[in-house]
């Protein structure tokens, strides 16, 4: 009863109705065939790290903004460490100060792992 009435909740909210349609895109996502080669890995951010961007959602995502999103570091050391796009993880934490727990992906590349917040490397661009 608690989840739903806090899902009723984020609806009426302009973070909440965003993060429903993040879902919602997710699932569309999941339905496409799987990639071939020379595709091996694909990481799903907003699967193994849902918790760290659904707050970094509803911290800056309260108001309606006119916004031009420019951005870098979505890469293996960005977006796929914490779930924050264009975000390398030491903004994410020190400058944007989101946190939140981050999971493994089902399957990672070698040279990839995912560490979250616990990931030292920079994305180069």
């Amino acid at each position: 009863k608690e989840k739903a009435a806090e899902e009723q909740e984020d609806e009426a909210d302009i973070a909440g109705r965003f993060l429903r349609l993040e879902q919602e895109q997710q699932e569309e996502l999941r339905a496409l065939p799987p990639f071939k080669a020379p595709v091996s890995h694909v990481y799903r951010p907003l699967d193994y790290a849902w918790e760290p961007h659904c707050n970094f959602v509803r911290r800056y995502c309260r108001s309606p903004k006119r916004v031009l999103f420019l951005g870098m570091n979505p890469g293996p050391f960005g977006m796929a460490q914490t779930g924050v796009p264009f975000g390398e993880v030491w903004h994410v934490r020190e400058w944007l100060r989101v946190t939140g727990e981050v999971q493994k992906p089902p399957v990672e590349h070698p040279e990839r792992p995912v560490m979250g917040f616990r990931c030292r490397r920079a994305e180069v661009s």
